[in-house]
């Protein structure tokens, strides 16, 4: 592998002057540069990043963390944060946690020995948040937290009004004249799922649906925000006595997931029963039928979390910011009016269906009329 030294023999220069080509870091002349970058590119010499970074004391590299990596939220969340980064000349190290606290403080660890400038956390949610804490202050990096809030006043934070998405969510549903309207929760102490629970509560209480938390309990089921946890909720649901006639998922992951054991039992989407999901992952447009979902804003919350946490890289801001973004409910098929509107507006269509055969009545005569 060629080295520094071979690249200056190359193109006859010090090998001060390769450095300050490869770092940008003093002038050089136009045909001093051009013979270092000919002998750079004639003998594949690649820079030692690390070298680098102790000179400049930076990376250029960012860290991420992520508590779900086959949850298409994350992932779109992701894609976003890697494009902000690359187009602000850095680049992204991901570690999936798999919401296992003990590996979200070992990947801490790793991404701090890379000498990362910053770093931008989901927290696994796993109650641990006092070890995150003091991990974080341990290490000294610029952190942007994202979706997931800790009681850290160091860190910035990005987040969607989770309460008021679940507001949204019931309210579309109350307003479509559904009473009976249960929750899948996501698991116990995750604070996005609680805050959302706390929104369909509060939906369900302005509204007179059920006057006491006791009452709005008893339609609460949890599942583990995947595919698979809304697939059993939703048939231990359908199991009870009293099944309800619209349900909030609070992730789309687990709406999917309820979809699917609404059809396996026979249960027609909207018809007989309607669904609400959380997020709007690419994938709910497409599903049958197109889950109606609130959308949390995923373009601003990636592109805040990488252009808040250079802010502090750069040294342009010291104070820590929270910022929350307010979601939008998108309304597509999986919704639809109760039974009991439906059934309010008969009264109108049977009177006129009533009036036809009147109408075909006073037409008969007439019509023997016309006969010789």
């Amino acid at each position: 592998m060629a080295t520094i030294k071979d690249v200056a023999l190359r193109a006859g220069v010090s090998v001060t002057t390769v450095s300050h080509v490869v770092n940008d870091t003093r002038h050089v002349s136009a045909k001093g540069r051009e013979r270092v970058e000919e002998a750079i590119r004639e003998l594949g010499y690649v820079p030692n990043a690390m070298a680098r970074s102790l000179k400049s004391n930076t990376t250029s590299t960012l860290g991420m963390l992520i508590p779900n990596s086959s949850n298409p939220y994350f992932a779109e969340i992701v894609r976003i944060v890697e494009d902000r980064c690359f187009g602000a000349g850095y680049t992204l190290v991901l570690c999936n946690t798999d919401d296992e606290p003990r590996r979200q403080s070992v990947y801490l660890q790793v991404l701090a020995e890379r000498r990362i400038d910053g770093l931008i956390v989901v927290s696994t949610g796993a109650g641990d948040d006092d070890s995150l804490v003091t991990q974080l202050h341990g290490l000294r990096i610029p952190t942007v937290l994202v979706d997931r809030e800790i009681a850290d006043p160091a860190c910035d934070l990005v987040e969607t009004a989770h309460m008021q998405g679940g507001l949204l969510a019931v309210r579309h549903l109350l307003s479509l004249g559904h009473k009976r309207i249960a929750c899948i929760g996501g698991p116990v102490g995750v604070m996005p799922s609680e805050q959302r629970i706390e929104g369909w509560r509060m939906a369900l209480a302005e509204s007179g649906a059920t006057p006491d938390i006791a009452n709005a309990d008893a339609l609460l089921w949890r599942g583990g925000f995947t595919s698979q946890g809304g697939y059993e909720a939703m048939h231990a649901i359908l199991r009870t006595e009293e099944a309800p006639s619209a349900v909030f998922v609070c992730n789309d992951l687990m709406a999917i997931g309820a979809l699917r054991a609404a059809h396996e039992s026979g249960v027609r989407v909207p018809d007989e029963l309607s669904i609400v999901g959380f997020d709007d992952i690419e994938l709910s447009a497409y599903t049958s039928p197109p889950l109606t979902t609130v959308a949390q804003p995923k373009e601003r919350i990636g592109a805040l979390a990488v252009d808040m946490l250079l802010e502090r890289v750069g040294g342009k801001r010291r104070d820590a910011r929270k910022v929350v973004l307010q979601p939008e409910l998108r309304v597509r098929a999986s919704t639809a009016r109760h039974a009991s509107f439906r059934e309010a507006a008969a009264p109108s269509s049977s009177s006129s269906s009533s009036s036809a055969p009147a109408s075909e009545a006073a037409a008969t005569p007439s019509r023997k009329s016309r006969t010789p």
